[in-house]
């Protein structure tokens, strides 16, 4: 360990991280109450403070999280039993990608053909499921560029370049899959069509009043 560099020491932490969040659902999922509403994705699903909201504005819903933080599409199609399958839910919202299209290597083809993996074996496996393909959220370049993480900037800009194209190629991608693609980020953006400075807390995450916001705009789709 002590010949690691610093940068590898924290690669193998959010690694061991990743891997607990996959155990503890293991576990979980042994207590589930099946045909429920399951959000999943990466870190900003699995931030979605969604039951806490969900309650506190009368919804009555019985709504599972899996998000794990720092997933990409190809680690979800590695996880699908503990992410999906275990749940077996009746309504699926996912917002996966966001960490693809934050990588220099990544194009919009190998986006989407692993995305049509995730989708093509939730309708082999739960043909009768609702499933919503969520638009993905905006960032704040400005507030990435302040963080002390190496390449927090870098990331941020990939995706402001990378979401317009993302997002209309996951709503083709739904329309193929007979799904829907939902954007509930009305009210987050300032008038450059960036997240709000205040509703985020590194660029790319945000804070609960935003997600506030993005139950609002949703909610009509959790109860229908």
């Amino acid at each position: 360990m002590s010949n690691m560099k610093p940068e590898d020491i924290i690669f193998e932490f959010f690694q061991k991280e990743k891997m607990d969040k996959l155990e503890r659902y293991r576990h979980l999922n042994k207590y589930v109450k099946k045909g429920q509403i399951l959000f999943t994705g990466s870190s900003l699903m699995e931030q979605f403070p969604i039951n806490e909201i969900a309650i506190t504005d009368g919804v009555n819903a019985v709504i599972y999280n899996r998000g794990i933080g720092g997933y990409t599409i190809p680690e979800m199609l590695d996880a699908m039993d503990e992410q999906i399958f275990a749940l077996d839910p009746s309504k699926i919202f996912i917002n996966i990608g966001t960490n693809d299209i934050s990588r220099e290597d990544e194009t919009l083809e190998m986006l989407i053909k692993d995305y049509r993996k995730v989708l093509s074996q939730v309708k082999e496996r739960l043909p009768e499921a609702r499933v919503y393909l969520m638009a993905y959220y905006p960032v704040n370049v400005s507030v990435a560029e302040n963080q002390p993480w190496e390449g927090a900037k870098r990331a941020a800009e990939l995706r402001l370049e990378r979401l317009e194209k993302a997002n209309a190629a996951v709503k083709e991608l739904a329309a193929e899959f007979g799904y829907f693609f939902i954007d509930v980020n009305e009210g987050l953006t300032n008038e450059s069509g960036q997240t709000k400075e205040e509703f985020s807390i590194d660029g790319i995450h945000m804070w609960s009043d935003a997600y506030e916001i993005i139950f609002k705009n949703m909610k009509k789709y959790i109860l229908e």
